[in-house]
């Protein structure tokens, strides 16, 4: 069984979906379309793909050109059997639920390492972190939505704003609750 495509190779079909072009272009439309904050793609896991992908056949090169002193560029064109693939993963990826193990997780499995007070005192750095970065992304969807940016391109975004606000809820209720007394733990032991 082939891996699944990864999310920056899926990030290079989507782009090639809309036409052929090289992979500095893609890197800016996925900057202008801000997919950078759905997909945590670099520079080099960009160009990585792109190989990866045409070794595979998904993806092909169409033409090669120079423009004055500028580097060597080649530009990219998906195939059918990368529509087909992309397809493929977006039904896997839209129908079938991930398990996931986000680090923040991990942190409150382990809550009980560290002494309620401290555990408040970091809790509330994170709430103004979450505030910060909420409002940063809030700020995103609006000036996207100004932009002329149709919904179902902004969906990505409408899940980033959902998750930060439900996890800035838990972190001020759980910090709220250390602070009350009303969350405790003995010693950092756990009961057998």
């Amino acid at each position: 069984m082939p891996r699944p495509i990864a999310p920056p190779a899926l990030t290079v079909l989507r782009m090639l979906h809309d036409g052929p072009m090289h992979p500095y272009e893609m890197q800016q439309r996925i900057r202008q379309h801000a997919y950078d904050r759905a997909v945590k793609i670099t520079h080099g896991s960009l160009y990585h793909s792109v190989e990866r992908l045409a070794a595979a056949g998904l993806i092909e090169p169409v033409e090669t050109g120079r423009a004055g002193r500028r580097p060597e560029r080649t530009v990219y064109a998906i195939t059918d059997d990368g529509r087909d693939a992309a397809r493929l993963r977006m039904t896997e990826l839209l129908a079938e639920p991930a398990e996931e193990f986000p680090l923040f997780g991990t942190a409150l499995a382990f809550v009980n390492l560290l002494p309620e007070d401290e555990v408040a005192r970091h809790l509330r750095r994170r709430q103004v972190a979450l505030e910060t970065l909420l409002a940063a992304d809030q700020a995103v969807y609006e000036v996207l939505g100004k932009q002329g940016f149709e919904r179902y391109k902004l969906i990505d975004h409408e899940l980033a704003l959902t998750r930060r606000r439900a996890e800035l809820d838990l972190v001020r209720d759980l910090a709220d609750d250390l602070e009350a007394g009303r969350l405790t733990w003995s010693g950092g032991r756990e009961r057998e």
